[in-house]
């Protein structure tokens, strides 16, 4: 177990937690969540020890051991990738450094003898003779290949840097396991590798995510931060998020009695807790929905984005048509012969194993990049909006955000007025002195819920999404999702979020070095597909 005895953290007037007391148990994962700036990772680092609170203590249980997530891809540059793997285990990589010292003496003494049997016992128990066939297989199950077992951290490719200390994180099943945002950095699936993972772990998980199809498969509780306290929750995120919008709807109708708003719960518990029985945390880990207390669930207090692309035109009966695209990257073939039309009432998702691929094809058909062969044209009714993956161009000067918003309005608007910029500033949450915020300041989630306000500008009925919900909080995750739900026009897009795609999707095309695979489906009945599966190994080869 792992205990936080009021504990309190203030930088200057700012207080982050003020007395908080929470106990985590063993067999339970617990997912960390709340707005940006509410703390979140800076809980985890007090937990750690890496962060002293102005008051308060945290307590594990004698002999438990803690690992934690390393954020520093530089720290152990010299190293090979195995011993930082073995690293994440401090005990036993000291045990077999002493070891090591203790047979290379020349004078071998009868103390270094017995001292050395004593070292072979805790290095057994530890499983330390199994240790790198262990650390390799967690390795290889991250997707590390096993010709970079034995290279320097630094040798190898960056991304697979997050995925070694990943693994030297998990190694040796340590007794408590602290997580901030470990999907970063994966494809599809290394997640779902992760997801059973910790959905069969038997010891302690808290784990930060944005991701929220990652937090409903692992977590058994939610601790959510909020208002300088955190409380738990039983359940998963979504039902987290559904309880919270409810209850909060609840209490703004003044109609409602209180016995009906109970009931309204119970009802949702009971239909949650059917579905859930069946899902991967009901069946491998403790079934924490019967724990239920419905006197705990309250609203969430935080603010929601208002994402919501509104077309002047309904979109035509030509969209796009793309024949025979193809781009290579350094000698390397991201894609070919691309043929494919995009319909009426079309959410395409796009994948390949190449990360380039798909944002290549959208820099092209977006016009930002030219294409090594093949043409594509767009439907004459349509007006797009593009949400690229790197934004940086966008704010390279230092203007105030209305004044950047201002450059993007388009030329059949005649009525651009202060209150008309405010309007769409203030749908992603900028408002009062916000807009007079620069540019050049502004943080990776401020910068992308800009090019939010520029993209509903447009009035577009069709729209382009390069990874939507990179730098992120979960509020605007789900906002952005729900308006692409609700979105009439034409959606194409890629994300590492499983359940942006699996809901919004309902058209599947992967990019490969041969062809494309064009599916009608959702997301996760292509990636269960058998046929896909074997289609997609031979694409690749």
């Amino acid at each position: 177990m792992i205990s936080a005895k009021n504990v309190t953290l203030a930088y200057g007037k700012r207080v982050l937690f003020d007395e908080v007391s929470l106990n985590f148990m063993k067999g339970n994962c617990y997912g960390v969540i709340g707005a940006n700036g509410a703390g979140k990772s800076t809980f985890l680092k007090i937990l750690s020890g890496e962060i002293e609170p102005n008051k308060g203590t945290v307590e594990i249980s004698k002999g438990e051991r803690l690992a934690v997530l390393n954020q520093n891809q530089f720290q152990f540059d010299e190293q090979t990738v195995l011993n930082t793997v073995l690293m994440g285990h401090q005990k036993m990589w000291s045990i077999m450094h002493e070891r090591e010292a203790i047979y290379a003496k020349a004078d071998f003494s009868e103390a270094d003898g017995m001292r050395a049997g004593e070292l072979e016992g805790e290095f057994g128990e530890m499983g330390g003779y199994a240790a790198e066939s262990d650390a390799g297989t967690l390795l290889s199950s991250l997707g590390v290949v096993e010709m970079y077992h034995q290279s320097l951290l630094k040798d190898i490719p960056a991304n697979f840097k997050v995925r070694v200390l990943l693994a030297q994180a998990l190694f040796g099943n340590p007794d408590i396991l602290l997580l901030d945002e470990p999907t970063n950095g994966l494809d599809i699936e290394t997640i779902g590798w992760l997801e059973n993972f910790l959905a069969d772990y038997e010891n302690i998980v808290l784990v930060v995510s944005h991701d929220r199809h990652f937090l409903d498969t692992v977590c058994t509780h939610v601790a959510d931060v909020d208002r300088a306290k955190i409380k738990i929750f039983s359940g998963n995120y979504s039902f987290w998020y559904e309880s919270s919008q409810l209850m909060s709807r609840q209490i703004n109708d003044k109609n409602k009695k209180t016995e009906d708003k109970r009931q309204a719960l119970l009802d949702f518990i009971a239909r949650f807790s059917a579905n859930a029985s069946k899902s991967k945390q009901a069946t491998s880990r403790k079934k924490a929905l019967e724990k239920l207390n419905i006197e705990e669930i309250e609203p969430s207090n935080r603010k929601y984005p208002g994402i919501i692309f509104q077309p002047l035109r309904e979109v035509g009966n030509q969209v796009l048509n793309v024949e025979n695209l193809k781009k290579s990257v350094d000698g390397r073939s991201l894609f070919d012969k691309v043929t494919f039309s995009v319909n009426k009432g079309d959410k395409i998702a796009f994948l390949s194993k190449d990360p380039l691929a798909v944002t290549n094809f959208f820099e092209i058909i977006n016009g930002q990049m030219n294409a090594d062969g093949g043409k594509f044209e767009w439907g004459t009714t349509i007006t797009k909006a593009y949400l690229p993956l790197e934004n940086s161009e966008f704010f390279t000067g230092g203007m105030p955000l209305m004044d950047w918003l201002r450059q993007y309005v388009p030329a059949n608007v005649t009525d651009a007025d202060e209150p008309f910029l405010r309007g769409f500033l203030g749908k992603m949450l900028f408002s009062g002195d916000d807009i007079l915020k620069k540019t050049n300041v502004l943080s990776g989630g401020e910068k992308v819920r800009c090019m939010v306000s520029r993209m509903m500008l447009q009035s577009p009925n069709l729209i382009t999404l390069d990874q939507p919900t990179n730098h992120l909080d979960l509020e605007s995750i789900q906002s952005f999702n729900e308006g692409c739900n609700t979105f009439p026009g034409i959606v194409l897009l890629t994300s590492h979020d499983h359940t942006f795609m699996q809901t919004v999707a309902n058209r599947i095309i992967e990019l490969t070095p041969k062809g494309i695979i064009d599916r009608l489906t959702t997301f996760d009945e292509y990636m269960e597909d058998a046929r896909v599966k074997e289609l997609r190994e031979s694409m690749y080869v």
